[in-house]
């Protein structure tokens, strides 16, 4: 159990890391991959030529006896929902940090991109159960109590995770439009139907956090494993080579599922293995949006 020093002290830590990350590397790349949901008004001024005709304020222009047009600005403030999966799964890690540690860096980043385009951020953290929901809100003391929670929150339940669960609770709390992060190493299925329907309504986005041990069994001889998400002990031979092929098969089948259900949805996906620089990967996707 962490002391709240220690908490404090990492929060701070993760805080100057990932925001300076979202000051200088994606504020241009968030901006212009996440538009504002319509146009608004916003003031009138004189017509110029190559102006659009269909822009032209007709009272303004009758009551001055001269052209002026409206001028219309981006809707920019939009909602940022994070969807993180805090089942056990999440704490396993092999290559210097766990999956949990990666995720809450990359919902950082997200955080501090989104207050510095002035949006809105919420989290739903979940399990096989809703483990906790923040509200959407501005502000750097909000996300900082966001980065707390991802340190500290620990699921009710150790059992397999529901991506569909979280996706259906989505659906019901959020009523408009919001760009939705589901971070998770998507082990467990199936969820494409509510993927579908989250889809419908918000701009979904996927990023599976992975470890390169979740594909490829070490050859360690005779261990006992633990299942972290429903405890389940079994002893195994890893230097049975057609079990580490199964292994491998299983986490194929897994991954396959999470590509090809995001594509037929239409929504957006990135795959970033623990070991990876995850800032190339986000960096590539907002680019390409």
């Amino acid at each position: 159990m962490l002391t709240t020093s220690e908490i404090l002290q990492r929060v701070r830590r993760i805080e100057i890391k990932t925001k300076g990350l979202s000051n200088h590397i994606f504020a241009g790349e968030y901006h212009s991959a996440f538009k504002g949901r319509g146009m608004s008004f916003s003031e009138v001024r004189e017509y110029t030529p190559g102006d659009d005709v269909k822009a032209i304020d007709w009272n303004v222009t009758a009551r001055f006896s001269h052209p002026f047009v409206k001028v219309f600005e981006e809707e920019r403030e939009l909602t940022v929902m994070l969807l993180v999966d805090m089942s056990n799964s999440s704490l396993f890690g092999t290559k210097g940090r766990s999956k949990k540690e990666l995720i809450t860096e990359i919902c950082a980043v997200l955080s501090f991109s989104a207050v510095t385009n002035q949006d809105k951020v919420g989290v739903i953290f979940f399990s096989d159960k809703i483990d906790k929901y923040i509200p959407p809100k501005k502000g750097k003391s909000h996300i900082l109590r966001i980065i707390r929670e991802l340190i500290t929150i620990e699921p009710k339940q150790h059992k397999d995770t529901q991506v569909a669960l979280a996706l259906d609770f989505l659906n019901h709390v959020v009523k408009k439009k919001t760009i939705a992060f589901v971070l998770s190493d998507f082990m467990s299925r199936p969820y494409e139907k509510a993927l579908q329907l989250a889809a419908r309504r918000h701009d979904v986005i996927g990023i599976q956090v992975f470890d390169k041990a979740d594909r490829d069994l070490p050859n360690v001889g005779l261990v006992q494993t633990v299942d972290a998400e429903n405890g389940s002990a079994t002893w195994i031979d890893t230097q049975d080579k057609g079990l580490r092929i199964q292994y491998q098969k299983m986490f194929e089948e897994q991954q396959q599922y999470f590509l090809q259900s995001f594509r037929k949805c239409n929504a957006g996906l990135i795959s970033i293995r623990t070991d990876e620089d995850y800032i190339k990967k986000l960096q590539g996707f907002f680019k390409t949006r």
